[in-house]
């Protein structure tokens, strides 16, 4: 019983997006805004149960992109949200793009204006870290 279910869980599935990192924190995000809604509202302010209508549209745009079978489109989106993140989590370097091959350089923060080489066109320029 539980064989077929799995099975036609995969058929389902096939072509569509899935999971990924951003699915995950809008889950995460989604379940936050819950929690405030209801834990808020029951202690804080009344007003706060606003946030769980709000949970609503994470989750809702994580549940479309998960069925989603525009695959190009939802792996730039996560290809966009990780860069994003990793740049805010990463404190200890700067990242710069080359001006004439648009390589990412990564330098380390706090050297003040530096002289930046490209590693992939040899490209010199001057930025502040």
């Amino acid at each position: 019983m539980f064989q077929k279910l799995g099975d036609a869980l995969r058929r389902f599935m096939y072509g569509r997006y899935g999971a990924d990192s951003l699915n995950k924190w809008l889950l995460i995000f989604a379940v936050i805004l819950m929690l405030l809604g209801s834990l808020g509202s029951r202690y804080l302010a009344p007003w706060m149960a606003a946030f769980n209508t709000l949970a609503y549209v994470p989750l809702i745009w994580s549940l479309f992109r998960m069925y989603s079978r525009n695959i190009e489109a939802r792996r730039r989106e996560n290809a966009a949200f990780q860069r994003f993140f990793t740049r805010l989590r990463d404190r200890q370097n700067r990242y710069f793009t080359c001006p004439r091959c648009r390589q990412v350089v990564r330098v380390p923060r706090g050297k003040g204006r530096i002289n930046i080489r490209c590693p992939k066109c040899g490209e010199q320029f001057i930025r502040k870290t």
